[in-house]
């Protein structure tokens, strides 16, 4: 068995717990979808150890096999919509922040001229 990358290792515990929901969301599935493991493990096109895996959350797991076990639930969709832009937070409080700043650069330019030609802004 190969080394884990050194990333695997240095997961957020919130990461570590969300997988593990994950896997055993999809375990649930396939239980509650009546499939074998070695059923569903052909279905994905992995080995039964791998499913296994998958279902215990591990972050080895490719994304690949992930995202067939998501199409296999009829879900796939949902994967592309964990990074859509309009969820991504530090990137909206980032334009936020710059929106801000705008204003008040703004804000000071206004005020500059008016007081250079005496009008009230």
């Amino acid at each position: 068995m190969s080394k884990s990358p050194e990333a695997l290792s240095m997961l957020p515990p919130v990461v570590e717990r969300s997988l593990r929901q994950l896997g055993e969301d999809l375990a649930l599935a396939r239980v509650r979808r009546g499939e074998s493991q070695r059923a569903w493990a052909q279905r994905l096109g992995v080995s039964v150890p791998t499913l296994i895996r998958l279902e215990q959350g591990d972050p080895g797991v490719g994304l690949g096999i992930v995202a067939t076990a998501l199409w296999l639930m009829g879900r796939a969709e949902a994967l592309g919509e964990l990074a859509a832009p309009q969820h991504d937070r530090g990137a909206m409080e980032r334009d936020i922040q710059a929106a801000m700043q705008r204003r008040r650069s703004r804000s000071r330019t206004s005020s500059t001229a008016a007081d250079k030609t005496g009008d009230p802004a």
